[in-house]
């Protein structure tokens, strides 16, 4: 009784410190947050502004006058909306035809039983360590010989497939009960119906998480596009902002305002999905 009652003093006096400790910890993480918000902040600030108003001191970030009009000049200096269309198209293609063929993988490696599978899971994982740059050239010429170059397709298919993917997904497969599965295949259903029925259903974080990784990588992607597309009807958002920043290197208004216009996408996608994205992270590699 006598411990007990100790105890609960003790925890009465260390509540408090427990409390400030916290309030602390959430002080330090919004003003790391606020830090961080800065140059997007400024970014969107200098948009809105003329040229000489961009870099004048002090910072003036709301301000005096909205210059909207910023936004509509942007669009007549170079084929944005061809860029912004051809990335568009790319970057939806590549995470369907990724987050599909992932899956399909990680249900292999996670649930099914078939030799070699671990040494072959090993080696595939095991390219994700590779650098781009070893067999950047082999790709060229195999894309070229294919006669993709030049193409949207050539970027689509080089990106379709993803190690990073495949271990993404296995890891939250295997912390699916596999008595589902098994179960299941009692009740005659097949496993392309076990990994449509009962796979995805339960893996919409880890698809949301793959989700994101992959669209904002495609979307900003710059040295694929760069090296296989050369046509200007063919470029993507990445490609085109360099080549409006060539074309209009003094105006730093106008920069500021085509970035935040491709930043957008990248961001709905990331707050639409970010609860997903949170709760995949989270469970991801935990078995159940």
């Amino acid at each position: 009784m006598t411990q007990m009652t100790a105890g609960k003093q003790v925890g009465i006096r260390t509540s408090p410190i427990m409390v400030v400790l916290k309030i602390l910890l959430y002080v330090v993480l919004i003003a790391l947050a606020v830090f961080t918000l800065i140059p997007f902040v400024w970014m969107l600030s200098s948009s809105l502004k003329l040229d000489r108003e961009v870099f004048a001191y002090p910072i003036k970030w709301v301000p005096e006058t909205f210059h909207w009009e910023n936004y509509r000049l942007i669009w007549s200096k170079v084929p944005l909306l061809t860029y912004f269309k051809n990335t568009a198209i790319i970057a939806i293609l590549v995470t369907f035809i990724q987050t599909l063929t992932s899956s399909f993988a990680a249900y292999a490696f996670a649930k099914l039983q078939f030799r070699g599978r671990n040494v072959l899971f090993i080696c595939y994982v095991a390219t994700i360590a590779v650098p781009w740059q070893t067999y950047m050239l082999p790709q060229f010429i195999l894309m070229r010989s294919m006669g993709l170059y030049d193409t949207l397709w050539a970027i689509v298919v080089l990106q379709s497939f993803s190690a990073f993917g495949v271990f993404l997904m296995r890891q939250f497969y295997q912390g699916i009960p596999t008595e589902l599965c098994e179960a299941a295949r009692i009740d005659g259903l097949s496993e392309y119906g076990i990994w449509f029925r009962i796979m995805l259903p339960l893996s919409r974080a880890a698809i949301a998480t793959l989700v994101i990784f992959t669209f904002v990588g495609t979307w900003n992607d710059y040295m694929g596009p760069m090296i296989y597309l050369t046509r200007d009807v063919n470029k993507t958002v990445q490609v085109g902002l360099r080549r409006f920043i060539q074309e209009n290197s003094s105006d730093y208004h106008l920069i500021m305002a085509v970035s935040v216009c491709s930043l957008l996408p990248v961001s709905i996608v990331f707050l639409a999905l970010q609860k997903y994205f949170i709760q995949g992270i989270a469970t991801t590699g935990l078995k159940g």
